[in-house]
């Protein structure tokens, strides 16, 4: 099977995803980075991928670095060089038989010159409703994990300590 990479074009998502959008409306654009890290950072966890987060250094004057954070590479460009053109030189340099890669932007020009290198593309509303589908899966896998200790301990059924609760609220309520 391909290893799979997702390059994300980090300010494409932080302009588009609406908690992302609000913080940099607000002024706090750091803020929105870490959140747009932290929730890929998740996602990729999850989703057993390796993540690319590219960030246009236009905005951030003099920063060029690339480093490892929350187990994602994020990349920072040359002061010349934008997301895109860093994001369509590296898919084409990556993809290939081994690894499969698919860029996240709503650029409609970038989708178009990855797709014609044989990658995939995703925009950032579908990326966004993938990773609230993920999170929302991993709540409910974690309160089934909690739940099931709980039960397992319990004499009681599911059905059964609903109407306990049931019954709980009636009387407080008297």
């Amino acid at each position: 099977m391909k290893k799979q990479l997702l390059l994300v074009d980090g300010y494409n998502m932080i302009g588009a995803w609406p908690e992302l959008s609000t913080l940099k409306k607000q002024d706090h654009l750091e803020e929105a980075r870490e959140e747009l890290l932290n929730r890929l950072s998740n996602y990729a966890k999850y989703q057993g991928l390796e993540i690319i987060v590219v960030f246009d250094a236009q905005l951030v004057p003099g920063i060029q670095k690339s480093y490892q954070k929350y187990q994602l590479t994020v990349v920072f460009t040359k002061e010349d060089e934008t997301a895109d053109s860093y994001i369509e030189r590296t898919a084409g340099e990556l993809n290939d038989r081994l690894t499969q890669v698919t860029v996240a932007t709503s650029d409609l020009a970038e989708q178009w010159t990855v797709f014609s290198q044989g990658a995939l593309r995703t925009s950032a509303r579908e990326l966004y409703k993938d990773l609230k589908k993920m999170e929302e899966t991993i709540l409910g896998d974690a309160k089934d994990t909690q739940f099931t200790d709980f039960r397992r301990n319990s004499p009681w059924n599911e059905r059964q300590l609903q109407d306990l609760s049931q019954k709980r609220d009636e009387l407080s309520q008297k």
